[in-house]
């Protein structure tokens, strides 16, 4: 069995999202990248505590710095939902034990029951610590 058609098989399906095609990226890394996803669309603070690094940062727009704590908090707050997205213009570059896996996204989400969207750009950077991938940086801009 094809080790992508694999991990695509144990996804839990989410209405409304596609995941992202990943298949040229090292299997390990690939499964990360995706766990990681779904832990953003479903709130999963376990789950994203997991994948990001205890050094983790995320630099927002308008300069926003969160650290790790304080961006699964905010990923895990009740009154905030963010909606199914696909990116486009996938970016992947890989070395040996480091990544860079980023793209545009029109980024949806529902916060106190107000919709709102903005076209992003975004950046994770990943690093293979201990064998293990987990996200140690992202950088999100708008885009046009």
């Amino acid at each position: 069995m094809n080790i992508l058609f694999a991990l695509a098989a144990m996804t839990t399906a989410i209405p409304g999202w596609v995941a992202p095609d990943y298949k040229d990226l090292p299997p390990d890394l690939a499964k990360a990248a995706l766990d990681y996803d779904e832990a953003q669309l479903r709130g999963d603070g376990p789950e994203l505590t997991r994948l990001l690094a205890d050094d983790y940062r995320l630099v927002a727009r308008g300069g926003v710095v969160l650290d790790k704590t304080k961006f699964v908090k905010a990923s895990t707050d009740p009154n905030v939902r963010v909606m199914p997205f696909v990116i486009e213009m996938p970016l992947h570059t890989v070395w040996s034990d480091g990544a860079v896996l980023g793209g545009k996204v029109n980024y949806r989400t529902i916060d106190h029951g107000k919709d709102s969207a903005e076209p992003l750009m975004f950046a994770d950077v990943w690093a293979k610590r201990g064998g293990t991938w987990r996200v140690v940086y992202t950088q999100v801009s708008p885009a046009k």
